[in-house]
């Protein structure tokens, strides 16, 4: 509970206390209405600006949270983006006491048994863990990776308390509904669940190494101790290196920037279009330059994984938007997400066309892939089209790339160096033998369709016979047609109404007409008032039906 104030008086202190108000949360925690309006400097902030300032504040979880957010233009404004790419780990250092404690706990043997020398002081301290240099009694230089104390039971908190936020605003609000909050959680929950696992770091680690185990002249990955890793101790080769953006330094050490440049460019679409597993947060930071131009990735938290079937949509899409094709790219678009029933076409395709003006005329080889990419994502977002996460996680792989490598070369062009890789990818999904084996897979699954055919025929005609045929009828705006039922039926009852009172002002008529006396009821012109009324009626019937303009 006190948890759950924290993160409401957070959402209140950022100026998103109208949401606490709308989940009707702020009567369980007791906050008063000053609290619920926050600070008034907060307001003139923007509300990228608002959401970092949030998710910083409270700690880890929504740290973590936020940098994965921001890999998923398909969901959330390019605006917001910006800022979360901003975000920072604001956390202090472990005490070292504590971190030996881990690490015993975790191994099953002291600090000093197992290190001939654990330097106290962290290299890097982060969110979830904390970085420290060792040598192994062997003699071997390694980075000690150690989660943070209690870090997965703060995490699961947090995560809980966000599942049941989530579950609330989608009974509540209609935007939180439509956007399937809950679907979002789930999948961000995943992604930080899976970093606090580091076997799992460790494994990402090892599978990119072997993909690149016939270029260990280029490209260099640490090697993993896994004796001496768990699932919150990671041990990994201590390597030393350059980072990418100590330009001067690199100069100085003889490496041509413009060479480490291109040999990045070239790594990174081999990992993405060819092995379909790439590293997705190659920043200055997690790539380190070796002597002989050599690329040392560290930091395999975040990794993206691509299906052939992914890799053929993403390679449509790049070639669809080179030749700035409108049916092509919605096609692509559509093939790659989960699209909505009610998406609207026409409206997609002129969000599209206005997209293409913006690529208009413009050689593809000075075009952003990566903004461009993202572009069509957030055009998707728009349409409510629910792109795989590590497609979408391409788009901000290929912007973190443009950002690196126009530090070591402005002039770079990430498309001329990608074009191989494209045309290679083309060659090979209409290669004769691919084009075979794909028709041989679908041939099986349709021999099963067949064969299995008479017995569903069979089982369907016992149904009939039984009476028991199932019948779903699904209809859309079942709403709409409900009310419209109901004036109808109302119009219908009016009308029996208006017919019953004229039959009884014609018997009326007529009986006064025999008895020859004028139709009196204490002292009151009966016929003469009914008369009005139903003429009065039958007017206003007659209008209904013309203003519906069903007539």
């Amino acid at each position: 509970m006190q948890r759950y104030r924290q993160i409401l008086v957070a959402f209140s202190r950022n100026g998103f206390g109208y949401i606490v108000k709308e989940l009707g949360l702020q009567k369980a925690v007791s906050l008063p209405e000053r609290v619920l309006r926050g600070k008034k400097e907060i307001h003139s902030k923007t509300i990228g600006e608002r959401v970092r300032l949030f998710l910083e504040e409270l700690g880890p979880t929504f740290v973590k949270l936020g940098q994965i957010a921001s890999t998923r233009n398909d969901l959330i404004p390019q605006h917001i983006i910006k800022e979360l790419e901003k975000l920072q780990d604001q956390v202090g250092q472990v005490p070292y006491n504590e971190i030996q404690e881990i690490i015993e706990r975790e191994l099953g043997e002291p600090v000093h048994t197992i290190f001939k020398e654990f330097y106290e002081a962290p290299l890097a301290a982060a969110s979830i863990g904390q970085v420290h240099q060792a040598v192994l009694q062997s003699g071997e230089e390694v980075a000690v990776k150690v989660q943070r104390p209690n870090i997965e039971k703060k995490i699961h908190t947090d995560l809980e308390i966000l599942m049941n936020f989530a579950s609330l605003a989608e009974t509540r609000l209609d935007w939180a509904k439509q956007y399937k909050i809950t679907e979002i959680i789930e999948e961000f929950k995943a992604s930080i669940l899976a970093e606090l696992d580091y076997t799992l770091e460790g494994r990402n680690a090892h599978k990119i190494a072997m993909n690149f185990k016939n270029d260990q002249e280029g490209v260099k990955v640490p090697d993993v101790y896994w004796k001496f890793t768990t699932g919150r101790v990671l041990t990994m080769e201590f390597v030393k290196g350059i980072k990418l953006d100590e330009n001067v330094q690199l100069i100085q050490d003889g490496y041509q920037p413009k060479v480490i440049a291109e040999r990045l460019i070239h790594n990174l679409f081999e990992q993405i279009l060819l092995d379909g597993f790439f590293h997705a947060d190659p920043h200055p930071g997690n790539v380190m330059i070796l002597p002989g131009h050599q690329l040392l990735f560290m930091d395999f938290g975040m990794v993206g994984r691509l299906t052939p079937l992914m890799k053929d949509h993403l390679t449509d899409m790049i070639i669809a938007l080179a030749r700035q094709n409108t049916h092509a790219i919605v096609k692509s678009i559509y093939r790659m997400g989960v699209v909505p029933d009610e998406v609207n076409d026409d409206m997609m395709r002129a969000d599209i066309e206005e997209l293409r003006d913006k690529y208009y005329d413009i050689p593809f080889s000075q075009v952003s892939l990566g903004e461009a990419v993202n572009d069509l994502f957030s055009v998707a977002s728009k349409h409510q089209i629910r792109i795989p996460a590590d497609l979408s996680l391409v788009g901000k792989t290929l912007i973190t790339l443009e950002g690196t490598v126009e530090r070591l070369d402005p002039d770079i062009s990430i498309v001329k160096i990608a074009q191989p890789f494209a045309k290679r990818l083309i060659k090979e999904k209409y290669r004769p033998k691919k084009i075979a084996e794909e028709i041989y897979e679908q041939a099986d699954d349709y021999k099963d369709i067949v064969l299995d055919f008479p017995e569903h025929v069979n089982a369907l005609y016992k149904l009939i016979r039984k009476g028991k045929v199932p019948l779903e009828i699904s209809v859309s705006r079942v709403d709409m047609i409900l009310k419209k039922l109901d004036r109808i039926s109302n119009r219908l009852s009016f009308s029996i109404v208006l017919l019953s009172f004229s039959i009884i002002m014609v018997g009326l008529i007529i009986g006064s007409a025999i008895s020859g006396e004028a139709s009196y009821f204490w002292s009151f012109p009966v016929i003469e008032i009914g008369f009005v009324v139903a003429v009065l009626m039958f007017i206003w019937l007659i209008f209904a039906i013309f203003r519906s303009g069903r007539f």
